[in-house]
Formats: structure tokens, C-alpha cells, sequence
């Protein structure tokens, strides 16, 4: 289970303006191992963690690559898996090192959607000479990806959100309007605002303190009606932007930054030895290629 923040402006007004900003949790059971971000690949041009679980070795959640493709990858929440399904980890690590432009690498994927339990793919193609392009699909709702646009909007009840291009995705379909994801999504925007004023390091530590906000947004039948008897159990935990449950929970929080210049700035904080009261963060910087 994860979340997922996203603002982005192919051509921002501003030159201190950012043309994207992302933020994300990864939610997973503690004893899963991984190894933490580091480049990997072709000339090590791929920057992720990476999954190593047995049989799904290699896959990621989260990544992005010097020649400008990046993609994030949640789980639709569902109450019965297959356990014969393909591990979804590769959907996100295929892009990342495929030639194929993301719509119509989504589009390939959307014909292969069956082989997979539910989830929700980001895919986005970053150029600073040819504009940014993002698109999404997710294998429980619309048979065919879709092109982003700056201006997307969260259809969401509780808070009045001035968005801008911003979008939110968790473990149901993109911008479905769950309260933690509201609830998050106005914390993101208020940081968003404040973006261009902001030093880099002050802004991405506003963001990973929104990343780690635990309060329990409750009720949301939304959650319960999805999840029914799967999700009872942890509901309260569950229901928060930081999910924090016995031997489970957020495990990694990601703050990508790129520049009007393409300058990319990719930060993780990563629990350590199973241990949620201790964490490392590292930093990676550069420049994309296209």
C-alpha cells in the first residue's frame, strides 16, 4: 500500500518554479527486503529502490532514469489476491529501462492487464526541450491509459483545494477521493505554495513531514466498502497518510524535485533493520539527458 503526491507544470511562468514535485510512501510489511535507492542498469542510468523479495526480485515502486522516465507504481486495494499473478514490481522497472514512450508503453500494459492483482501505474516522459508528458492507468477502472493535463483536479468534499495540476493516488483509482488522501492532498498543496519561496532542503523537509502525518482520517466508508474484511483489522492505522501497524507500514518516503532546467533532486528516507524509530535519508542529484 502507498500514496502518492504529484504537482507538475511542463513549462513553468516562474524560472525558480519547479516542473515537477513529487512526494510518496511506500507501505510494506517490514521483513520484505529491498535495497534502498542507488542507480542500476545501462550505464547506471535508473535511480530506484528495488524489490528483493524472492520471485519478484528487480521490481520497484518508485524510480526514474537520466534520460527522463519516471514511473510510481500503487496497489489497488482488494480483499482476495492471486497468488499466480505476475509480480506488478516490473511493470515500473520495464518502463524505466524500455524505449517506449509512456503512453504507449501504458498501452501496452492496459492489454496485459489480467496477469496482474490491482494496481495503479504512473508513467511520465520528461524533456526540457520537448515538454513533460505523464499518464496513468489503472488495470480496475478504464480500459485505456490516459494523457495527464496540468489542471487535474480531486474531486473531494472535504477541504477546498486549489490544486494547479496536482494529483493525488492511493490504493484505489487516480484522484478517488479517500480522506487520507484529501486529508494529505491539502498538506501537499500547502507546501506546493510555498514552493518557490522555500530553500530546496526546507521544502523537501515540509514534504516528508507530510509524508509521515499519522492522523487517522476516519470515518471513510470509501476504505471499508473497497476493503471490506481485509481492511477491518487495521483501519484505524490504515486511514492515515503514514501507515504505522505491527510488522507493517510506511517504509520509505520519496521527494523528487525537477527543476525549469531539469535539474533532478531525488531524496529517500528508508526505515532501517525493521526498526520504525530509525531511518536513514540520502540524496541523489543530476541533470537529465533529454
Amino acid at each position: 500500500m502507498c500514496i502518492i503526491f504529484f504537482k507538475f507544470d511542463p513549462r513553468p511562468v516562474s524560472k525558480n518554479a519547479y516542473r515537477l514535485i513529487l512526494a510518496a510512501n511506500r507501505d510494506e510489511f517490514y521483513h520484505r527486503p529491498s535495497k534502498l535507492a542507488d542507480f542500476w542498469g545501462n550505464n547506471n542510468e535508473v535511480l530506484s529502490g528495488l524489490d528483493m523479495e524472492e520471485g519478484k526480485e528487480g521490481g520497484t515502486w518508485l524510480g526514474i532514469s537520466t534520460r527522463g522516465k519516471l514511473a510510481a507504481l500503487t496497489n489497488y486495494l482488494q480483499p482476495r489476491q492471486d497468488r499466480d499473478a505476475r509480480g506488478r514490481g516490473e511493470l515500473v522497472t520495464h518502463f524505466l529501462t524500455t524505449d517506449m514512450d509512456s503512453l504507449s508503453y501504458l498501452k501496452k500494459v492496459s492489454a496485459e492487464g489480467h496477469l496482474y492483482n490491482g494496481f495503479n501505474l504512473i508513467a511520465a516522459d520528461l524533456s526540457t526541450e520537448k515538454g513533460d508528458v505523464v499518464c496513468y492507468y489503472g488495470n480496475r477502472g478504464e480500459p485505456e491509459p490516459v494523457v495527464l493535463a496540468p489542471g487535474g483536479s480531486i474531486p473531494c468534499s472535504f477541504f477546498q483545494l486549489r490544486d494547479g495540476g496536482t494529483y493525488g493516488l492511493s490504493n484505489a483509482l487516480l484522484e478517488t477521493p479517500w480522506r487520507k488522501l484529501c486529508f494529505g492532498k491539502q498538506l501537499f498543496l500547502e507546501a506546493v505554495e510555498r514552493s518557490q519561496e522555500l530553500p530546496k532542503d526546507a521544502l523537501i523537509a515540509q514534504l516528508l513531514h507530510v509524508l509521515n502525518n499519522d492522523e487517522a482520517q476516519l470515518p471513510d466508508p470509501a476504505i471499508e466498502d473497497q476493503g471490506r474484511e481485509y481492511v477491518q483489522p487495521f483501519l484505524s492505522k490504515y486511514a492515515a497518510v503514514c501507515v504505522r501497524c505491527p510488522g507493517y507500514g510506511t517504509r520509505t518516503n520519496t521527494v523528487i524535485l525537477v527543476d525549469a532546467d531539469g535539474h533532478v533532486t531525488f531524496t529517500e528516507r528508508s526505515m532501517l533493520d525493521k526498526d520504525p524509530s530509525c531511518w536513514e535519508t540520502s540524496t541523489h542529484e543530476f541533470k537529465l539527458q533529454s
